[in-house]
């Protein structure tokens, strides 16, 4: 990497870390582009040729966040680690982001879930990245009898993304604490994969075949 795009690269951060430190503190209408021009360092200029709208930073740090996600996978793991173990390091990894800021994660989580009808095409865009990201895993899982081949790779993805969407929500609302958020993680995800399993169709014909 050049020096021209490294200066690129810690401005678009220095931006980015100002304007979740701002939003949690203000609040995202509250915040205006002055203001996190100032608290990053930079002008105002500068953060227009990254973003041209607020709701541009919210779609700036989910690619950021992408980006540290699959740098945690490729680090920490491999494409022949468990399901589980490249999983809880997604959703860890997220999970840590997400909840740096309590204010900024409730804004980034309604966004990622309930996006603008204007910015749909670029909601898919973040979506594809992130399938492109989980399909292999769970496809090389099904190649290994880790999971029942029968399963879209897309709904496998919900099975895990709404179990991450619930601990989230008790994060917020304080049932779980942070201090426990992976052990939580690894026992729900550890739940959801017994019934991913191969055999789990032909245990439950069984027990029907029995009533």
């Amino acid at each position: 990497m050049s020096l021209r795009e490294q200066k690129k690269l810690k401005n678009k951060n220095a931006i980015l870390q100002a304007a979740i430190s701002l939003f949690n503190e203000n609040g995202f209408e509250n915040t205006s582009i002055e203001q996190i021009s100032r608290a990053a360092g930079v002008g105002k200029g500068t953060v227009y040729s990254y973003f041209q709208t607020k709701k541009d930073i919210i779609k700036g740090f989910c690619e950021y966040e992408f980006d540290l996600i699959h740098s945690e996978l490729v680090a920490r793991s491999n494409q022949e680690a468990p399901v589980l173990e490249q999983m809880l390091i997604i959703y860890m990894t997220e999970f840590k982001q997400v909840t740096q800021n309590r204010e900024f994660g409730r804004m980034y989580m309604r966004e990622s879930m309930f996006p603008d009808d204007i910015d749909l095409e670029g909601n898919l865009e973040m979506e594809n990245k992130y399938f492109s990201l989980l399909f292999p895993i769970f496809k090389k899982g099904q190649e290994r009898g880790e999971l029942r081949e029968d399963l879209e790779l897309l709904h496998i993805t919900a099975h895990f993304y709404s179990l991450f969407v619930i601990i989230i929500s008790a994060w917020y609302t304080g049932r779980i604490q942070k201090e426990d958020v992976e052990q939580v993680m690894s026992s729900m995800f550890q739940q959801a994969l017994q019934g991913l399993q191969p055999g789990t169709i032909k245990t439950t014909e069984c027990e029907k075949s029995h009533e």
